[in-house]
């Protein structure tokens, strides 16, 4: 396994609702489920109502139900911003 990780800031208009590395973080945008792991092609989608998970570089599993927003990814930078979030 690579030694690379994400940076992961996942946040809505009321709060931060995580922040730190990952080893994976999926989600589902308009085009589909996406997984996204270290090195993954630069991307901008836009989330639909369901799960986003993180999984932290710890081995822990984080699931959010997530209400729309987007998500970025670039040079292993993961940015998800959800209209609302809860776990």
């Amino acid at each position: 396994m690579s030694d690379k990780v994400l940076t992961v800031e996942f946040v809505t208009p009321e709060k931060r609702v995580w922040s730190g590395k990952a080893t994976m973080v999926s989600a589902r945008t308009l085009e589909g489920d996406l997984g996204i792991l270290p090195d993954h092609a630069p991307l901008l989608g836009v989330l639909v109502d369901g799960k986003v998970t993180i999984e932290s570089v710890d081995g822990s599993s984080q699931e959010f139900n997530v209400s729309g927003g987007f998500l970025s990814v670039a040079n292993n930078r993961v940015s998800v911003l959800g209209e609302s979030a809860t776990q």
